[in-house]
Protein backbone atom coordinates (compact mmCIF):
# COMPACT_ATOMS: atom_id res chain seq x y z
CA UNK A 1 0.00 0.00 0.00
CA UNK A 2 0.95 3.23 -0.85
CA UNK A 3 2.51 5.72 2.09
CA UNK A 4 -0.46 7.91 3.14
CA UNK A 5 1.36 9.76 5.99
CA UNK A 6 1.19 13.44 5.48
CA UNK A 7 4.35 14.85 3.33
CA UNK A 8 6.35 17.85 5.36
CA UNK A 9 6.56 21.04 2.68
CA UNK A 10 9.66 22.56 2.23
CA UNK A 11 10.25 25.76 0.23
CA UNK A 12 8.88 25.97 -3.18
CA UNK A 13 12.15 26.74 -4.63
CA UNK A 14 14.31 24.30 -2.81
CA UNK A 15 12.24 21.38 -4.18
CA UNK A 16 12.18 22.34 -7.30
CA UNK A 17 16.04 22.93 -7.61
CA UNK A 18 16.59 19.84 -5.45
CA UNK A 19 14.69 17.57 -8.35
CA UNK A 20 15.38 19.60 -11.11
CA UNK A 21 19.42 19.33 -11.05
CA UNK A 22 20.09 15.68 -11.29
CA UNK A 23 17.37 15.68 -14.10
CA UNK A 24 19.30 18.79 -15.65
CA UNK A 25 22.29 16.75 -15.01
CA UNK A 26 21.24 13.32 -17.09
CA UNK A 27 19.30 15.00 -20.12
CA UNK A 28 22.39 17.09 -20.11
CA UNK A 29 24.79 13.97 -20.76
CA UNK A 30 22.01 12.61 -23.38
CA UNK A 31 24.11 15.16 -26.20
CA UNK A 32 26.98 16.73 -24.32
CA UNK A 33 28.80 14.05 -26.09
CA UNK A 34 27.44 13.95 -29.34
CA UNK A 35 30.07 16.68 -30.38
CA UNK A 36 32.93 14.92 -28.80
CA UNK A 37 32.86 11.86 -31.42
CA UNK A 38 35.52 12.59 -33.83
CA UNK A 39 37.73 13.74 -30.84
CA UNK A 40 37.03 10.37 -29.07
CA UNK A 41 38.01 9.11 -32.58
CA UNK A 42 41.22 10.59 -33.16
CA UNK A 43 42.30 10.55 -29.51
CA UNK A 44 41.22 6.48 -28.26
CA UNK A 45 41.41 5.13 -31.70
CA UNK A 46 37.76 4.22 -31.81
CA UNK A 47 36.53 3.03 -34.28
CA UNK A 48 32.75 3.55 -35.55
CA UNK A 49 31.16 0.87 -34.33
CA UNK A 50 32.89 1.90 -30.73
CA UNK A 51 31.23 5.48 -31.53
CA UNK A 52 28.18 4.16 -31.76
CA UNK A 53 28.71 2.39 -28.28
CA UNK A 54 29.74 5.15 -26.61
CA UNK A 55 26.00 6.37 -27.29
CA UNK A 56 24.00 3.02 -27.11
CA UNK A 57 25.67 1.62 -23.82
CA UNK A 58 23.99 4.81 -22.04
CA UNK A 59 20.94 4.37 -23.79
CA UNK A 60 20.33 0.53 -23.35
CA UNK A 61 21.45 0.28 -20.42
CA UNK A 62 18.87 3.36 -19.07
CA UNK A 63 15.79 1.62 -21.05
CA UNK A 64 16.08 -1.43 -19.23
CA UNK A 65 16.55 -0.22 -16.40
CA UNK A 66 14.17 2.77 -16.25
CA UNK A 67 10.96 0.59 -15.07
CA UNK A 68 12.38 -1.26 -12.65
CA UNK A 69 13.65 1.97 -10.77
CA UNK A 70 10.17 3.30 -10.91
CA UNK A 71 8.74 -0.20 -8.93
CA UNK A 72 11.70 0.35 -6.98
CA UNK A 73 11.10 3.72 -5.62
CA UNK A 74 7.69 2.62 -4.99
CA UNK A 75 8.91 -0.37 -2.45
CA UNK A 76 11.87 1.72 -1.09
CA UNK A 77 11.41 4.99 -1.61
CA UNK A 78 11.74 7.70 -4.65
CA UNK A 79 14.03 9.54 -2.68
CA UNK A 80 16.01 6.90 -1.92
CA UNK A 81 16.68 5.85 -5.22
CA UNK A 82 16.69 8.37 -6.54
CA UNK A 83 19.93 9.62 -4.34
CA UNK A 84 20.97 6.44 -5.58
CA UNK A 85 20.57 7.35 -9.10
CA UNK A 86 22.49 10.80 -8.73
CA UNK A 87 25.52 8.59 -6.76
CA UNK A 88 25.89 5.63 -9.66
CA UNK A 89 25.60 8.51 -12.46
CA UNK A 90 28.43 10.86 -10.54
CA UNK A 91 30.69 7.45 -10.65
CA UNK A 92 30.08 6.46 -13.97
CA UNK A 93 30.97 10.10 -15.01
CA UNK A 94 34.41 9.95 -13.22
CA UNK A 95 35.25 6.37 -14.32
CA UNK A 96 33.82 7.77 -18.08
CA UNK A 97 36.59 10.81 -17.51
CA UNK A 98 39.48 7.97 -16.46
CA UNK A 99 38.88 5.71 -19.02
CA UNK A 100 41.61 4.96 -21.96
CA UNK A 101 40.21 2.76 -24.24
CA UNK A 102 37.10 2.72 -26.02
CA UNK A 103 36.37 -0.52 -24.02
CA UNK A 104 36.47 1.15 -20.26
CA UNK A 105 35.04 4.16 -21.78
CA UNK A 106 31.54 1.84 -22.79
CA UNK A 107 31.31 0.31 -19.65
CA UNK A 108 31.39 3.44 -17.51
CA UNK A 109 28.58 4.67 -20.12
CA UNK A 110 26.70 1.71 -19.60
CA UNK A 111 26.87 2.86 -15.64
CA UNK A 112 25.73 6.10 -16.30
CA UNK A 113 22.71 5.22 -17.63
CA UNK A 114 22.01 2.60 -14.81
CA UNK A 115 22.19 6.21 -12.89
CA UNK A 116 20.13 7.93 -15.13
CA UNK A 117 17.45 5.20 -15.10
CA UNK A 118 17.17 6.06 -11.21
CA UNK A 119 17.00 9.93 -11.61
CA UNK A 120 14.64 10.49 -14.74
CA UNK A 121 11.57 9.09 -13.98
CA UNK A 122 11.82 9.86 -9.93
CA UNK A 123 12.07 13.45 -10.52
CA UNK A 124 8.88 14.45 -11.81
CA UNK A 125 7.20 12.37 -8.88
CA UNK A 126 8.93 13.65 -5.99
CA UNK A 127 8.83 17.02 -7.45
CA UNK A 128 5.04 16.87 -7.45
CA UNK A 129 4.77 15.09 -3.99
CA UNK A 130 6.98 17.86 -2.87
CA UNK A 131 4.91 21.20 -3.42
CA UNK A 132 1.35 21.58 -2.58
CA UNK A 133 -1.15 21.14 -5.21
CA UNK A 134 -1.12 24.57 -6.35
CA UNK A 135 1.99 25.37 -7.18
CA UNK A 136 2.20 22.06 -9.08
CA UNK A 137 1.43 22.81 -12.71
CA UNK A 138 4.32 25.86 -11.78
CA UNK A 139 6.40 23.74 -10.29
CA UNK A 140 6.34 21.27 -13.33
CA UNK A 141 6.41 23.66 -15.94
CA UNK A 142 9.69 24.91 -14.39
CA UNK A 143 11.23 21.33 -14.55
CA UNK A 144 9.92 20.59 -18.33
CA UNK A 145 12.14 24.00 -18.97
CA UNK A 146 15.06 23.07 -17.46
CA UNK A 147 14.60 19.61 -19.41
CA UNK A 148 14.06 21.32 -22.28
CA UNK A 149 17.44 23.50 -21.41
CA UNK A 150 19.56 20.42 -20.91
CA UNK A 151 18.65 18.98 -24.18
CA UNK A 152 18.90 22.58 -25.91
CA UNK A 153 22.44 23.10 -24.08
CA UNK A 154 24.25 19.55 -24.37
CA UNK A 155 25.93 20.18 -27.67
CA UNK A 156 26.97 24.24 -26.91
CA UNK A 157 28.19 22.59 -23.39
CA UNK A 158 30.02 19.68 -24.43
CA UNK A 159 31.59 21.49 -27.77
CA UNK A 160 33.05 24.47 -25.86
CA UNK A 161 34.33 22.08 -22.97
CA UNK A 162 35.79 19.74 -25.31
CA UNK A 163 37.28 22.38 -27.99
CA UNK A 164 38.72 24.65 -24.55
CA UNK A 165 39.75 21.82 -22.27
CA UNK A 166 39.62 18.15 -23.31
CA UNK A 167 36.98 15.48 -23.32
CA UNK A 168 37.35 14.04 -20.07
CA UNK A 169 35.88 17.43 -18.89
CA UNK A 170 32.18 16.42 -20.21
CA UNK A 171 32.02 13.81 -17.98
CA UNK A 172 34.19 15.28 -14.59
CA UNK A 173 31.60 18.62 -14.90
CA UNK A 174 28.84 15.71 -13.29
CA UNK A 175 30.93 14.58 -10.48
CA UNK A 176 30.64 18.35 -8.59
CA UNK A 177 26.92 18.36 -10.02
CA UNK A 178 25.91 14.88 -8.16
CA UNK A 179 28.10 16.14 -4.82
CA UNK A 180 26.00 18.82 -4.85
CA UNK A 181 22.16 17.60 -5.44
CA UNK A 182 22.90 14.58 -3.19
CA UNK A 183 22.68 16.63 0.29
CA UNK A 184 20.36 19.16 -1.67
CA UNK A 185 17.71 16.32 -2.23
CA UNK A 186 18.51 14.88 0.98
CA UNK A 187 17.21 17.74 2.72
CA UNK A 188 14.76 19.09 0.28
CA UNK A 189 12.87 15.98 -0.96
CA UNK A 190 10.49 13.55 0.77
CA UNK A 191 11.04 9.94 1.07
CA UNK A 192 7.54 9.13 -0.75
CA UNK A 193 6.47 5.44 -1.55
CA UNK A 194 4.33 4.03 -4.01
CA UNK A 195 2.70 0.83 -4.32
CA UNK A 196 4.70 -2.47 -2.94
CA UNK A 197 4.24 -4.20 -6.55
CA UNK A 198 6.20 -7.50 -7.14
CA UNK A 199 9.61 -6.34 -9.06
CA UNK A 200 9.16 -8.34 -12.23
CA UNK A 201 13.46 -8.59 -12.81
CA UNK A 202 12.88 -11.87 -15.24
CA UNK A 203 10.84 -9.16 -18.14
CA UNK A 204 13.63 -6.75 -17.57
CA UNK A 205 16.11 -9.24 -17.94
CA UNK A 206 14.18 -10.80 -21.49
CA UNK A 207 13.47 -7.56 -22.82
CA UNK A 208 17.06 -6.00 -22.07
CA UNK A 209 18.81 -9.31 -23.34
CA UNK A 210 16.98 -9.29 -26.46
CA UNK A 211 17.16 -5.54 -27.35
CA UNK A 212 21.02 -6.16 -26.54
CA UNK A 213 21.19 -9.18 -28.79
CA UNK A 214 19.59 -7.06 -31.52
CA UNK A 215 21.60 -3.84 -31.64
CA UNK A 216 25.01 -6.27 -31.19
CA UNK A 217 23.70 -8.09 -34.40
CA UNK A 218 23.17 -4.86 -36.74
CA UNK A 219 26.49 -2.79 -35.40
CA UNK A 220 28.46 -6.38 -36.32
CA UNK A 221 26.61 -7.23 -39.32
CA UNK A 222 28.86 -5.41 -41.81
CA UNK A 223 32.11 -6.69 -40.36
CA UNK A 224 31.16 -10.38 -39.88
CA UNK A 225 28.40 -11.12 -42.94
CA UNK A 226 25.00 -10.35 -42.48
CA UNK A 227 24.56 -13.98 -42.98
CA UNK A 228 27.42 -15.47 -41.20
CA UNK A 229 26.43 -17.67 -38.05
CA UNK A 230 27.02 -15.47 -35.35
CA UNK A 231 24.81 -12.56 -36.89
CA UNK A 232 21.82 -14.97 -37.80
CA UNK A 233 22.12 -16.38 -34.58
CA UNK A 234 21.94 -12.99 -32.33
CA UNK A 235 19.18 -11.93 -34.45
CA UNK A 236 17.20 -15.43 -34.04
CA UNK A 237 18.11 -15.19 -30.02
CA UNK A 238 16.99 -11.43 -29.84
CA UNK A 239 13.89 -12.55 -31.58
CA UNK A 240 13.32 -15.51 -29.60
CA UNK A 241 14.11 -13.32 -26.15
CA UNK A 242 11.31 -10.50 -27.17
CA UNK A 243 8.60 -13.21 -27.92
CA UNK A 244 9.73 -15.07 -24.43
CA UNK A 245 9.35 -11.33 -23.23
CA UNK A 246 6.07 -10.79 -24.38
CA UNK A 247 4.59 -14.28 -23.56
CA UNK A 248 6.10 -13.75 -20.10
CA UNK A 249 4.42 -10.10 -19.51
CA UNK A 250 0.82 -12.14 -20.09
CA UNK A 251 1.60 -14.79 -17.53
CA UNK A 252 3.18 -12.75 -14.35
CA UNK A 253 0.91 -10.94 -12.47
CA UNK A 254 3.12 -7.97 -12.12
CA UNK A 255 4.33 -7.24 -15.46
CA UNK A 256 7.03 -4.96 -16.52
CA UNK A 257 4.79 -3.80 -19.62
CA UNK A 258 1.82 -4.21 -19.31
CA UNK A 259 0.48 -5.64 -22.41
CA UNK A 260 -3.75 -4.56 -21.68
CA UNK A 261 -2.23 -0.43 -22.61
CA UNK A 262 -1.62 -1.02 -25.44
CA UNK A 263 -5.53 -2.19 -26.25
CA UNK A 264 -5.64 2.00 -26.08
CA UNK A 265 -5.36 3.31 -29.70
CA UNK A 266 -3.66 6.78 -27.94
CA UNK A 267 -1.25 4.52 -26.29
CA UNK A 268 -0.38 2.28 -28.76
CA UNK A 269 0.24 4.74 -31.18
CA UNK A 270 2.08 7.44 -29.72
CA UNK A 271 4.25 4.69 -28.40
CA UNK A 272 4.86 4.03 -32.33
CA UNK A 273 5.45 7.49 -33.19
CA UNK A 274 7.46 7.85 -30.00
CA UNK A 275 10.19 4.84 -31.27
CA UNK A 276 9.98 6.04 -35.14
CA UNK A 277 10.86 9.58 -33.93
CA UNK A 278 13.50 8.81 -31.81
CA UNK A 279 15.27 5.73 -34.17
CA UNK A 280 14.59 8.63 -37.59
CA UNK A 281 16.02 11.54 -35.75
CA UNK A 282 18.66 10.45 -33.58
CA UNK A 283 20.16 8.05 -35.69
CA UNK A 284 20.21 11.07 -38.40
CA UNK A 285 21.98 13.44 -35.66
CA UNK A 286 24.56 10.59 -34.68
CA UNK A 287 25.94 11.07 -38.69
CA UNK A 288 25.39 14.89 -39.48
CA UNK A 289 26.99 15.95 -35.77
CA UNK A 290 30.07 14.41 -37.43
CA UNK A 291 29.41 15.47 -41.23
CA UNK A 292 30.15 18.79 -39.37
CA UNK A 293 33.46 18.70 -38.14
CA UNK A 294 34.55 15.51 -40.44
CA UNK A 295 33.92 16.98 -43.90
CA UNK A 296 32.79 20.63 -42.95
CA UNK A 297 36.11 20.88 -40.76
CA UNK A 298 34.01 22.74 -38.25
CA UNK A 299 35.56 22.36 -34.45
CA UNK A 300 33.31 20.67 -31.26
CA UNK A 301 32.32 24.24 -30.73
CA UNK A 302 31.64 25.48 -33.93
CA UNK A 303 29.49 22.28 -34.56
CA UNK A 304 27.38 22.87 -31.64
CA UNK A 305 26.75 26.72 -32.58
CA UNK A 306 25.94 25.58 -36.02
CA UNK A 307 23.30 23.30 -35.09
CA UNK A 308 21.27 25.50 -32.82
CA UNK A 309 19.00 26.88 -35.21
CA UNK A 310 17.23 22.36 -34.81
CA UNK A 311 18.56 22.11 -30.95
CA UNK A 312 17.13 25.46 -29.47
CA UNK A 313 13.99 25.88 -31.64
CA UNK A 314 12.00 23.47 -29.60
CA UNK A 315 12.71 25.56 -26.71
CA UNK A 316 10.58 28.43 -28.28
CA UNK A 317 8.10 26.39 -30.38
CA UNK A 318 7.06 24.02 -27.77
CA UNK A 319 5.12 26.07 -25.52
CA UNK A 320 3.35 27.78 -28.54
CA UNK A 321 2.53 23.94 -29.50
CA UNK A 322 1.18 23.21 -25.80
CA UNK A 323 -1.28 26.07 -26.17
CA UNK A 324 -2.04 25.31 -29.44
CA UNK A 325 -2.98 21.66 -28.91
CA UNK A 326 -6.20 21.87 -26.89
CA UNK A 327 -7.71 23.46 -29.68
CA UNK A 328 -6.15 22.30 -32.93
CA UNK A 329 -5.66 18.69 -31.68
CA UNK A 330 -2.70 16.63 -30.54
CA UNK A 331 -3.07 14.42 -34.08
CA UNK A 332 -2.91 17.33 -36.34
CA UNK A 333 0.37 19.15 -34.50
CA UNK A 334 2.12 15.46 -34.14
CA UNK A 335 1.69 14.66 -38.16
CA UNK A 336 2.62 17.73 -39.28
CA UNK A 337 5.55 17.61 -36.78
CA UNK A 338 6.88 14.68 -38.16
CA UNK A 339 6.11 15.28 -41.73
CA UNK A 340 8.37 18.73 -41.09
CA UNK A 341 11.44 16.72 -39.24
CA UNK A 342 11.24 13.84 -42.27
CA UNK A 343 11.79 16.67 -44.88
CA UNK A 344 13.94 18.30 -42.92
CA UNK A 345 16.39 15.12 -42.94
CA UNK A 346 15.62 14.63 -46.77
CA UNK A 347 16.42 18.01 -47.40
CA UNK A 348 20.10 17.56 -45.48
CA UNK A 349 20.61 14.31 -47.32
CA UNK A 350 19.98 15.62 -50.63
CA UNK A 351 22.02 19.20 -50.03
CA UNK A 352 25.22 17.30 -48.22
CA UNK A 353 28.51 17.59 -50.06
CA UNK A 354 31.64 18.15 -49.52
CA UNK A 355 31.59 21.95 -49.81
CA UNK A 356 28.40 23.17 -49.45
CA UNK A 357 27.95 26.31 -47.71
CA UNK A 358 26.51 26.35 -44.03
CA UNK A 359 23.92 29.37 -44.51
CA UNK A 360 22.57 26.39 -46.65
CA UNK A 361 22.20 24.25 -43.83
CA UNK A 362 19.88 26.39 -41.79
CA UNK A 363 16.84 26.56 -43.24
CA UNK A 364 16.53 22.12 -42.42
CA UNK A 365 17.95 22.75 -39.36
CA UNK A 366 15.10 24.89 -38.57
CA UNK A 367 12.33 22.66 -39.59
CA UNK A 368 13.89 19.63 -38.04
CA UNK A 369 13.61 21.71 -34.79
CA UNK A 370 10.52 22.94 -35.55
CA UNK A 371 9.18 20.07 -36.56
CA UNK A 372 10.83 18.36 -33.34
CA UNK A 373 8.50 20.50 -30.69
CA UNK A 374 5.53 19.89 -32.15
CA UNK A 375 5.89 15.90 -31.78
CA UNK A 376 7.30 16.72 -28.47
CA UNK A 377 5.11 18.75 -26.78
CA UNK A 378 1.66 16.98 -27.77
CA UNK A 379 2.95 13.58 -27.43
CA UNK A 380 2.95 12.99 -23.66
CA UNK A 381 -0.82 14.47 -23.83
CA UNK A 382 -1.40 12.25 -26.36
CA UNK A 383 0.41 9.51 -24.39
CA UNK A 384 -2.16 9.42 -21.55
CA UNK A 385 -5.24 10.92 -22.93
CA UNK A 386 -7.47 7.95 -22.69
CA UNK A 387 -5.74 6.12 -20.05
CA UNK A 388 -6.70 6.15 -16.27
CA UNK A 389 -4.82 7.86 -13.66
CA UNK A 390 -3.68 4.91 -11.88
CA UNK A 391 -1.25 3.93 -15.64
CA UNK A 392 0.11 7.03 -15.94
CA UNK A 393 3.32 6.54 -13.83
CA UNK A 394 3.58 2.94 -15.95
CA UNK A 395 2.63 4.40 -19.08
CA UNK A 396 5.40 7.20 -18.92
CA UNK A 397 7.44 4.79 -18.16
CA UNK A 398 6.66 2.09 -20.92
CA UNK A 399 7.00 5.76 -23.69
CA UNK A 400 10.30 6.34 -22.37
CA UNK A 401 12.05 2.77 -22.22
CA UNK A 402 10.57 2.74 -26.30
CA UNK A 403 11.99 5.84 -27.33
CA UNK A 404 15.51 4.83 -25.62
CA UNK A 405 15.37 1.47 -27.71
CA UNK A 406 14.43 3.48 -30.66
CA UNK A 407 17.59 5.93 -30.01
CA UNK A 408 19.88 2.79 -29.72
CA UNK A 409 18.21 0.71 -32.71
CA UNK A 410 18.46 4.14 -34.83
CA UNK A 411 21.92 4.62 -33.68
CA UNK A 412 22.89 0.85 -35.00
CA UNK A 413 21.10 0.52 -38.33
CA UNK A 414 21.90 4.33 -39.39
CA UNK A 415 25.88 3.43 -38.71
CA UNK A 416 25.23 -0.24 -40.23
CA UNK A 417 24.04 1.74 -43.35
CA UNK A 418 26.69 4.07 -43.27
CA UNK A 419 29.84 1.47 -43.05
CA UNK A 420 27.81 -0.88 -45.48
CA UNK A 421 27.87 1.89 -48.28
CA UNK A 422 31.59 2.25 -47.64
CA UNK A 423 31.99 5.10 -45.16
CA UNK A 424 34.74 5.75 -42.97
CA UNK A 425 35.52 8.71 -41.11
CA UNK A 426 37.82 11.36 -43.74
CA UNK A 427 36.26 13.65 -45.64
CA UNK A 428 36.63 12.31 -49.15
CA UNK A 429 34.42 9.12 -47.71
CA UNK A 430 31.86 10.12 -45.65
CA UNK A 431 28.99 12.05 -47.87
CA UNK A 432 28.45 9.56 -50.19
CA UNK A 433 27.82 6.98 -47.21
CA UNK A 434 26.11 9.45 -45.17
CA UNK A 435 23.18 10.02 -47.72
CA UNK A 436 21.28 6.96 -47.35
CA UNK A 437 21.73 6.60 -43.71
CA UNK A 438 19.88 9.89 -43.31
CA UNK A 439 17.66 9.27 -46.08
CA UNK A 440 16.69 6.02 -43.80
CA UNK A 441 15.93 8.54 -41.34
CA UNK A 442 14.15 10.60 -43.09
CA UNK A 443 11.64 7.56 -44.57
CA UNK A 444 11.49 5.87 -40.65
CA UNK A 445 9.97 9.63 -39.85
CA UNK A 446 7.55 10.34 -42.58
CA UNK A 447 6.20 6.54 -42.50
CA UNK A 448 5.44 7.25 -38.68
CA UNK A 449 3.61 10.54 -40.07
CA UNK A 450 1.37 8.53 -41.69
CA UNK A 451 0.70 6.17 -38.67
CA UNK A 452 -0.24 9.07 -36.82
CA UNK A 453 -2.91 9.71 -38.72
CA UNK A 454 -4.65 7.23 -36.72
CA UNK A 455 -4.55 9.06 -33.57
CA UNK A 456 -7.37 10.69 -31.69
CA UNK A 457 -7.81 14.12 -32.55
CA UNK A 458 -6.89 14.97 -29.17
CA UNK A 459 -8.92 17.94 -29.13
CA UNK A 460 -9.88 19.61 -25.70
CA UNK A 461 -13.66 19.41 -25.12
CA UNK A 462 -14.14 22.64 -23.92
CA UNK A 463 -11.70 24.18 -27.07
CA UNK A 464 -14.02 22.55 -29.25
CA UNK A 465 -17.42 23.29 -27.62
CA UNK A 466 -19.10 25.98 -28.92
CA UNK A 467 -20.14 29.22 -27.43
CA UNK A 468 -23.89 29.74 -27.69
CA UNK A 469 -24.02 32.56 -28.62
CA UNK A 470 -21.41 32.45 -31.41
CA UNK A 471 -21.55 28.67 -33.06
CA UNK A 472 -18.46 27.22 -34.44
CA UNK A 473 -18.33 24.00 -36.75
CA UNK A 474 -15.06 21.93 -35.84
CA UNK A 475 -14.65 19.14 -38.16
CA UNK A 476 -12.64 16.23 -37.17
Amino acid sequence: MPDLTPARRRPFGLVVAAASLPMFMATLDNLVMTNALPVLHAELGATVEELQWFVNAYTLSFASMILIAAALGDRFGRRTVFLAGIAIFGLGSALSALASDPGQLIAARALQGFGGAGVMPLSLALLAGGVSERLRPAAIGIWGGVSGLGVALGPLIGGAIVEGWNWQAIFWINVPVAIIAIPLAYLALNNDFGAKARIDVLGAALAGAGVLALVHAIVRGNDDGWGSFGVVAEIVAGAVLLLAFIGWQTRTRAPLMPLRLFRDRSFSLTNVVGFAFSFGTFGAVFILIQYLQVVQGATPLEAAVQTTPWTIAPMFVAPIAGLLAPRVGTRVLMVIGLLMQGVALAWLALIMTETVPYVELVAPFLLAGIGMALVFAPSATALLATLPGVDHATASGVNSTVREIGVALGTAVMTAIFVGAGGQLLPTMYVDAAKPAVLTGAGVLLIAAVAALWLPTGRSPRATAAPAAEPVVVSS
